[in-house]
């Protein structure tokens, strides 16, 4: 095990003035045990933690850093634009600039709204819904999770479609009561929602691609469709949470590798390269309902920023490179397959759930996961953290959650995903000797 001193000292410190020592849960490294690495530096593929231990990085802040760590041209534009000013509290160019380069990109946005993170254009984009449809109940899923607002805590019942409970202490009963939710791939229970509400319900809100239970894979009943299908007749909109996947499985997002079309779209991470920026946008009609163009109230004191744009405009432009999609998923793949080779080797269960660049490994007898319940009852998580922990030592990062998905980079070598290989089979000799 390399020396990590230093971080231990930082994570006993941390403790003592942050809430677990974090400042995002997971980061804590509750499910995995051991020690968080507090990081010091990044470039491309790799991360280097106080120690001056090196990895090779497959959580790339989650998801924002598709180009790679420190991509120069990202960090040259924020550079130049930060000598002219951080932020002004007022329209600049650059906001122009990346909402039209966003309409160019993703198939189902006509006006776009930015805003500071994922969780606030999950939330604005809900209340939107509210206010255009005059209803208050809505739909998410089990596992689904759509930021931090009240209403997006709630979980499932135990495989079936029920009202919601708060998941988290803070959150009103009664308010939690307006949030519906049924399993993830069941259109049945989700129909059935529909029926016990009927007229009440303004929106259901998905993840094309879930990804914080692990990567899901959709059944092959058409269920985003379906769920397209149902809002229209029911007169709710379907809103998309491409917060992970928007850019990240299609240049267009999930919408476009799929081909359907949503009422709204929030979006997030790989829109502000890395800096702290989300959006929400979709048919003109609906978002032409937000202040001051009309009443549905939201506003953002570092809203539309310019560091969050000129980012965001050099990230998004290098994505519509010929082929970067393809080359971005070839990697991917020889990954996936190279771990789940090695699991089989190791005598270890294991199924992979992969879409484009976005995977999860789990570890269960299962031969598909494509629930959260499948998840939690049916996936060996101690092992997972054994896993995770072995990784580490060889100089690997991945998520400390079997509940996160993992992200490839165009940054990532096949050296890295070499390297890679070959230390997740010197980690499971390891842990089944």
């Amino acid at each position: 095990m390399s020396d990590i001193s230093r971080s231990q000292s930082d994570f006993e410190q941390a403790r003592k003035i942050l809430p677990g020592g974090v400042n995002s849960p997971v980061r804590a490294f509750k499910s995995v045990g051991g020690t968080p690495r507090f990081f010091a530096r990044a470039s491309g593929s790799n991360v280097w933690d106080v120690d001056n231990n090196r990895y090779i990085d497959y959580v790339g802040s989650w998801g924002p850093m598709i180009l790679g760590h420190a991509h120069p041209a990202v960090v040259k534009g924020v550079q130049e634009t930060a000598e002219l000013g951080m932020s002004f509290g007022a329209p600049c160019e650059l906001e122009i600039e990346l909402a039209q380069l966003v309409i160019d990109m993703v198939p189902s946005i006509e006006v776009v709204r930015f805003v500071n993170s994922g969780s606030e254009a999950t939330m604005s984009a809900l209340r939107l819904a509210r206010g255009f449809t005059g209803r208050d109940k809505f739909i998410k899923f089990d596992g689904g999770y759509h930021g931090h607002a009240d209403g997006f805590l709630v979980k499932a019942g135990s495989g079936a479609a029920t009202f919601g409970e708060p998941d988290s202490a803070g959150v009103p009963a009664d308010y939690a009561k307006l949030t519906l939710t049924a399993p993830f791939n069941d259109i049945d229970a989700v129909k059935s929602l529909f029926a016990q509400n009927s007229g009440e319900i303004a929106c259901i809100i998905v993840e094309p691609v879930p990804g914080n239970t692990g990567v899901m894979l959709l059944h092959e009943n058409g269920f985003l469709q379906q769920l397209r299908d149902l809002c229209d007749a029911e007169g709710a909109l379907l809103i998309f949470d491409e917060v992970m996947c928007g850019f990240r499985v299609a240049a267009g997002g999930a919408q476009q590798r799929f081909g359907i079309m949503p009422d709204l779209t929030c979006l997030g991470k790989i829109i502000g390269g890395g800096l702290p920026v989300g959006a929400y946008g979709g048919r003109e009609e609906i978002m032409r309902k937000i202040s001051p163009d009309g009443p549905v109230y939201q506003a953002g004191t570092l809203s539309g920023n310019p560091l969050a744009m000129r980012a965001g405009l050099e990230t998004l432009s290098r994505l519509r490179a010929p082929g970067f999609y393809e080359e971005l998923e070839r990697k991917t793949t020889r990954l996936v397959e190279g771990l789940l080779a090695g699991c089989k080797a190791a005598g270890v269960p294991a199924v992979a759930n992969q879409v484009g660049a976005m995977f999860t490994i789990f570890f269960t007898d299962l031969d598909a996961v494509t629930s959260c319940s499948d998840v939690s009852e049916h996936c060996d998580l101690p092992f997972f953290g054994r896993y995770f922990n072995a990784m580490l030592d060889e100089g690997i990062y991945l998520a400390p959650s079997q509940y996160e998905a993992a992200f490839m980079s165009a940054a990532h070598s096949d050296a890295d995903i070499d390297e890679t290989i070959a230390a997740a089979g010197r980690a499971l000799a390891t842990l089944t000797a």
